[in-house]
């Protein structure tokens, strides 16, 4: 798989060109029409995404956000395949606040084995791989390896959507103590965890698994971990739909993080 790593990071930084293209114009947006300039985007980086790939890793099977999910009859026979959001933080996208990303992952087995998270904005990508760890490689073209942080801080540093917030969050970091929320959108959230930035993000609320699997990626090669509200690691393309389960990012091991959820006993 190593050698997947520069070719798939060159993939998502051209995704990244084209989405910076449409977000450099004075775009008007449209409540998901086709011919938006968000949607515009969004395909843009598609199909750059998809042609690359299925150039690199020909007959390997594709699914992204844009084009659809294929019938659990089809995939539930797939042990390995390509799993892409072009676009991930369509609001940041909007709002122009820099917090989007592009997202290529490969699931081995229901397990996200390989990531590439790109930054359009800041042009940063972050990497996570079976036998390789993770890194990040900034725009000045140098790499760094990234990993978990030991220890929590004595105000724990909890990432959360920028978009996202409910009454199960709320009650959740009740419990929790001291704390600082660092506000954030899109899968940087598990980026800033997978480099020692944060502690914790709880997502107590719904998403699809094209918009966590290469972060998952990179978080785990980090040291970290992502794992449902049962404590188990959180697996992918195992029903017919596509949402993921509520689900914990952990960072810094040393507290019991699920402990602490309300009516937990």
């Amino acid at each position: 798989m190593k050698s997947l790593i520069d070719p798939v990071v060159a993939l998502a930084e051209d995704a990244g060109r084209a989405i910076l293209e449409v977000y450099a114009t004075d775009f008007e947006v449209q409540s998901k029409q086709d011919e938006s300039p968000l949607t515009q985007a969004d395909l843009a980086a598609h199909l750059r995404i998809v042609a690359g790939l299925e150039s690199l890793t020909p007959g390997m099977p594709v699914i992204s956000e844009e084009s659809g999910l294929p019938d659990f009859e089809e995939r539930r026979s797939w042990d390995r395949y390509w799993l892409i959001d072009p676009l991930d933080g369509t609001k940041e996208f909007v709002n122009r606040n820099g917090e989007f990303t592009v997202n290529i992952a490969l699931i081995d087995h229901q397990k996200p084995v390989f990531g590439v998270v790109h930054v359009p904005v800041t042009n940063k990508t972050y990497i996570g791989c079976d036998g390789f760890g993770a890194q990040r490689r900034d725009s000045d073209g140098s790499t760094h390896k990234i990993s978990v942080a030991d220890n929590s801080a004595t105000a724990v540093r909890v990432v959360g959507s920028r978009s996202h917030r409910g009454a199960s969050l709320d009650a959740y970091l009740g419990n929790l103590g001291d704390y600082d929320m660092i506000p954030m959108g899109s899968s940087l959230k598990f980026c800033v965890i997978a480099e020692g930035g944060a502690d914790l993000y709880p997502r107590l609320g719904l998403t699809s698994e094209w918009d966590t699997a290469a972060a998952q990626a990179v978080v785990e090669q980090a040291g970290g971990s992502v794992v449902t509200l049962d404590g188990k690691p959180m697996k992918y393309n195992t029903k017919s739909d596509i949402l993921n389960p509520f689900f914990f990012v952990i960072g810094a091991a040393d507290r019991d993080w699920l402990a602490l959820l309300p009516d937990s006993g």
